[in-house]
């Protein structure tokens, strides 16, 4: 098939990959501009673009699609259909109606559940049992498509990071099958049922709140695991912890219950298990302990 592709982070990696192995022709590769990046705060370009240049693809960034030249350039590649994955930008009726076949989406849940913008981080703090990838067709409303197929996995206890990385190769090998042969996956609308929405994540979410309960502070841990990291202050030094278990013992919400970090919440506590202190590197937190004194009794976000 004729195919435009459309993405910008690693999660649409996988998908460009595939289909690319799979002897479809890549007409086009549309991806977000690059962005200011690092300490030099130079422009990068995303995983996508980077990705597709180096298959030799040609390679767009318009800053939008809303100008009539950026969606008679998109027709003129005559494609037979375009796949979106975590493109970033809001597609016009022109553009979906451009492809002969339509654009379809690789999106990281099980819809309706969690439409929108942050599916998988939303999945984890929700404390949802499985997600997955679905495969719709995309019209105007935020993920409301009619559903083609779905891969359906467990969550356990994943980061958003292990997640991401699961559901980007899971999502790609689904949508080449559906494109093996579009017509044996037809169209199922989606059910009213059932509908919720993932907002775009705030970084302000990422500061932990101790009074909640410690599988939900866990779970916070768990989401924001790469980025953008759940953190805590103490001392007035920020730590980010990566990774962290629920324990039984009950104690004052943020207070530090023994001498190896075994912090208070709602119910029950949590002990990190990998930290960082700003400016420093992840660390075991005997590690941090041996050159920072948090004493029993003190408490974080004093």
């Amino acid at each position: 098939m004729r195919i435009i592709y459309m993405g910008t982070p690693q999660f649409a990696v996988p998908g460009l990959e595939k289909l690319v192995g799979a002897g479809h022709e890549i007409v086009a590769v549309y991806s977000q501009p690059p962005r200011p990046a690092g300490r030099g705060k130079g422009l990068r370009a995303s995983p996508v673009q980077t990705r597709a240049e180096a298959l030799g693809l040609p390679v767009h960034t318009p800053i939008g699609l809303k100008d009539p030249e950026a969606q008679a350039l998109f027709a003129a590649h005559a494609a037979d259909v375009a796949i979106v994955a975590a493109y970033g930008l809001i597609l016009p009726r022109a553009i979906l109606d451009a492809p002969k076949r339509g654009c379809l989406n690789i999106h990281a849940s099980l819809l309706p559940r969690w439409r929108g913008a942050a599916p998988i981080q939303r999945a984890i703090l929700a404390g949802d049992h499985v997600t997955g990838v679905t495969i719709m067709d995309m019209e105007a409303g935020l993920d409301t498509g009619p559903m083609r197929a779905k891969h359906v996995t467990p969550i356990e206890n994943k980061t958003a990071g292990e997640l991401t990385e699961e559901l980007a190769d899971a999502g790609a090998i689904l949508m080449a099958q559906v494109l093996e042969d579009l017509d044996a996956f037809p169209p199922m609308a989606q059910p009213d049922e059932g509908v919720t929405y993932a907002a775009k994540i705030d970084k302000a979410e990422s500061k932990i709140d101790f009074t909640a309960d410690a599988p939900v502070v866990e779970r916070q841990v768990r989401a924001f695991n790469p980025a953008p990291g759940a953190f805590f202050s103490y001392g007035g030094e920020r730590f980010r912890i990566h990774a962290a278990h629920v324990e039984a013992r009950s104690g004052a919400a943020g207070a530090l219950l023994d001498d190896s970090l075994l912090i208070g919440c709602g119910t029950g506590s949590i002990r990190p298990t990998l930290i960082q202190r700003a400016g420093k590197a992840a660390m075991l937190p005997g590690e941090l302990l041996r050159g920072f004194d948090m004493p029993a009794g003190s408490r974080v976000d004093d």
